[in-house]
């Protein structure tokens, strides 16, 4: 089963066992055989699912972000929840998987900076897929739709950089009570805000 309760694919099951394997060990120059050695499958269900070492680091960052995106998603939907409960609320459910998934999405992160070949597959992930729902969220909360893209990636900036923080100080209250800052500053910016 997949973590949403849906019957797994052979594909999931292999993705799901890669990134616990990469959270456990980092990424470092593991080969495909190594790997598949590793999550108990052979070198050539690796190729038949990901195609090649590179399709396989893109996919595991895809899946990493496709499930905080969908906890985004399902909050959203949550009946009379304001948009700052959701993004609150949000916060308090990724910082937990974030202690031990976060060191894997920086590790990945920083192949990017350095241009590292497996990349371009990698980076298409990080950013842009996450710019609309934040968008739809500034929007929500009363943002000027024309500026709700920029505040969505000044958003998705400050999550992470506390992200950081917290992986590094292990200092989880001081990372809440920013976040919560940060989200009463976003509130006081809307035009309703400046209004009142």
């Amino acid at each position: 089963m997949t973590r949403d309760g849906q019957t797994s694919t052979g594909r999931e099951q292999l993705l799901d066992a890669l990134i616990e394997h990469f959270a456990d060990h980092g990424v470092n120059n593991q080969s495909l055989r190594t790997l598949a050695t590793a999550i108990g499958t052979s070198h050539r269900m690796l190729i038949y699912h990901f195609g090649s070492r590179d399709g396989l680091l893109a996919a595991v960052v895809s899946e990493l972000e496709r499930q905080q995106r969908q906890v985004l998603a399902t909050l959203a939907e949550t009946p009379d929840a304001s948009p700052r409960e959701v993004a609150l609320r949000f916060w308090s459910l990724v910082v937990g998987p974030a202690l031990r998934y976060g060191p894997l999405f920086f590790e990945l992160s920083a192949h990017v900076m350095q241009g590292q070949p497996h990349v371009p597959g990698v980076r298409d992930g990080l950013v842009e897929p996450w710019l609309e729902p934040l968008a739809e969220l500034m929007t929500w909360a009363g943002h000027d739709p024309a500026a709700a893209r920029v505040h969505a990636r000044l958003g998705l900036a400050v999550a992470r950089g506390l992200l950081h923080d917290v992986l590094i100080t292990r200092d989880l209250p001081a990372a809440d009570a920013a976040m919560a800052l940060f989200v009463d500053l976003l509130e006081t910016a809307t035009p309703a805000a400046r209004h009142t």
